[in-house]
């Protein structure tokens, strides 16, 4: 059986100040628009954890900044 830790990173909206965030009336927030270098930004959230040997399970975005939690195998 596979075993995995998991962890939680959080990243503060004043890292992405260009991104404008939306929510629906069902409450589902995203992304209206992501600048080019705030997507570098993003990508290199990913890569480093990725280089860790971490997998992106979710990405949350929200008024407050960026939640992303990452699983790896133990």
């Amino acid at each position: 059986m596979k075993k995995y830790e998991y962890s939680i990173t959080k990243h503060p909206s004043s890292d992405f100040e260009k991104v404008g965030f939306f929510c629906t009336d069902q409450g589902e927030c995203g992304l209206d628009q992501l600048p080019s270098d705030e997507l570098s930004l993003l990508e290199k959230i990913l890569n480093e954890n990725g280089i860790q040997g971490r997998e992106l399970v979710q990405i949350s975005f929200g008024s407050d900044g960026v939640l992303a939690f990452w699983k790896r195998e133990i």
